[in-house]
């Protein structure tokens, strides 16, 4: 669909995570100027071989960065602030975002070793920032991470409520809870659109407080005989707070593995957060510790290969050893996607004696979204003539849109990635799509999931490779055999009746087809095509395949 965007228009326009959940991108329109909320990345499945990081597509934000404002960030997850660095020097706009958002994307920042220094700007809750012709403020939310915030955009045309991510908690264990009285306010003003997390639509009730999972930790590590490790997400910080207030509680000492943890637990520190926790117990150190009353806090919730978890629960990591009888706890939720990979780690530690506790087991995790009576007690505060489901798949985003439509919203719209939403006083309607897709960095560069060399990968990953080497005269007569070799095409006990066949039909159709006119290029194509067509007829794969022509002045070969 064409589209046309008027300078008057209140346009919302995300480029990333509806449809999806990850890699939060999302613009906003009016005045002619832009106003861009989060930057996230999103994590590679089983279709991306050798991807670390997906990043979203800003072609059509980079065509029009001279009116593109700033960048706010709602709070401190990768899939809402992680593609800063990757993509920050696209835009080149100043950053704005709560105390501890900033403080983690500070270190982040200086990890990577940038070339050139992102300004970073302070937002505090309940004050009014002016940019351009919107004016924002930031509402203090309870998340499971320091200083979230809900952004409230007001224009001329209307009011929007972008939640960012959220819960109510009245015992979050870190932070204040949701200000539900300052949500109320900005109802009674009136909102036009509510544009929010649908992550946990599809769940009753409200989601468990931060205590639940203190508490299950705390009783989990009671019980424990030896050494306790615990995974969880590094910039979970309140549950890294629960983590270390259970071990204290049962006179434990604490150790923390990875450096993704230690930064966030820098940043938190750097903001007033953990500031009662213990001296940690130095990896060099832990050893030296007696094992029940030691609890290792480690990256790798997710089955990362290269994280903490994954070499601990291999015998392989270089500090940390578990011995049977020995107790690991995954507080955190798989990530759709995630499964095999969390299995697989968790299937050593089984094999190996060690006792493995998850949230299906207990309660030692609990969730940073709202659930579905959260969602309606939001609706009530906020009373939305228009609600616009983010932040999930769309089963997510349909179950979202029936809660709000049965809150008596008067219209609700599920949109897809580069969807353009005009905003108006009770009404919502798409009116074009801008250009969306998947990036990802690689050699130093940031470049499209779709670009050749990604797609000969993943080619190469699912059906093989074959290379051919054939011997030209001068003239174009073939002056040997044609040579022919396969890699994961097909099992070797196959290999060398296909090598065979396949140098045969090579054979036939340089003698049969070839012109002495003919150049390189053309018989290239010609025998890969070939190689192409056997490999689809015996195997049903299409192969990735190399031809090498070589030519020589020798006018034949002696018998």
């Amino acid at each position: 669909m064409d589209m046309k965007i008027d300078s008057d228009d209140f346009v919302f326009l995300p480029l990333g995570g509806s449809g999806e959940i990850g890699m939060n991108a999302n613009l906003y329109h009016y005045k002619g100027r832009w106003l861009m909320v989060d930057l996230g990345i999103s994590f590679p499945d089983e279709s991306m071989p050798g991807i670390d990081v997906v990043l979203p597509d800003l072609r059509f934000i980079e065509a029009r960065k001279d009116k593109l404002e700033a960048i706010i960030l709602t709070h401190a997850h990768e899939d809402h602030f992680g593609a800063v660095p990757y993509l920050w020097k696209r835009l080149g706009v100043p950053v704005y975002g709560t105390a501890f958002t900033l403080a983690l994307l500070h270190r982040k920042l200086a990890e990577s070793r940038l070339g050139y220094k992102i300004p970073l700007h302070e937002l505090d809750f309940n004050i009014t920032y002016d940019f351009g012709p919107l004016s924002v403020e930031l509402v203090q939310l309870t998340h499971s991470v320091p200083d979230p915030a809900a952004l409230v955009l007001r224009s001329d045309k209307g009011t929007v409520l972008h939640t960012g991510d959220w819960k109510f908690d009245e015992t979050p264990m870190l932070g204040e809870d949701t200000d539900r009285e300052r949500l109320r306010q900005i109802g009674d003003e009136g909102v036009m659109a509510l544009i929010g997390d649908s992550t946990n639509a599809m769940v009753d009730g409200y989601t468990p407080s931060e205590a639940v999972a203190l508490q299950g930790l705390t009783d989990v590590i009671a019980e424990a005989k030896g050494l306790v490790a615990v995974t969880c997400f590094a910039s979970n910080v309140a549950r890294l707070g629960s983590i270390m207030t259970a071990a204290t509680a049962n006179n434990r000492s604490i150790c923390v593995v990875g450096r993704a943890l230690n930064r966030t637990i820098g940043a938190a520190r750097d903001t007033g957060y953990l500031a009662d926790i213990p001296d940690f117990v130095s990896e060099s150190e832990a050893s030296l510790i007696p094992r029940n009353h030691m609890v290792v806090i480690c990256t790798g919730s997710q089955g990362e290969t290269r994280a903490a978890m994954a070499k601990i629960a291999a015998g392989t990591h270089e500090s940390v050893e578990l011995q049977p009888g020995d107790t690991v706890i995954y507080s955190s939720r798989q990530i759709p996607g995630n499964e095999p990979a969390i299995t697989k780690v968790q299937d050593m530690l089984v094999r190996r004696g060690i006792h493995l506790i998850t949230d299906e087991d207990r309660s030692v995790h609990v969730s940073g979204h709202p659930a579905r009576d959260e969602l309606v007690e939001m609706y009530g505060l906020v009373r939305p003539q228009i609600a616009i489901p983010v932040h999930g798949t769309a089963r997510h985003l349909t179950a979202h849109a029936d809660l709000a439509n049965n809150c008596q919203v008067k219209q609700t719209l599920i949109p897809d990635n580069g969807a353009a939403i005009r905003l108006k006083s009770g009404t919502a309607d798409i009116i074009g799509y801008a250009p969306v897709g998947l990036l990802t960095p690689e050699g130093g560069e940031v470049v499209d999931l779709q670009s050749d060399h990604l797609r000969s990968r993943r080619r190469m990953l699912w059906n093989g490779t074959v290379t051919a080497t054939v011997v030209l005269s001068a003239a174009g007569d073939l002056l040997t055999a044609p040579q022919v070799s396969q890699t994961g095409l097909c099992p070797d006990h196959q290999s060398a009746d296909f090598i065979a066949d396949a140098g045969l039909a090579v054979e036939d159709v340089i003698c049969q087809q070839a012109a002495p006119e003919d150049n390189d290029e053309v018989i290239e194509e010609m025998v890969r095509r070939t190689v192409r067509q056997m490999a689809k007829g015996k195997f049903k794969l299409r192969p990735t395949v190399h031809v090498h022509v070589m030519r020589t002045d020798i006018t034949g070969v002696s018998a």
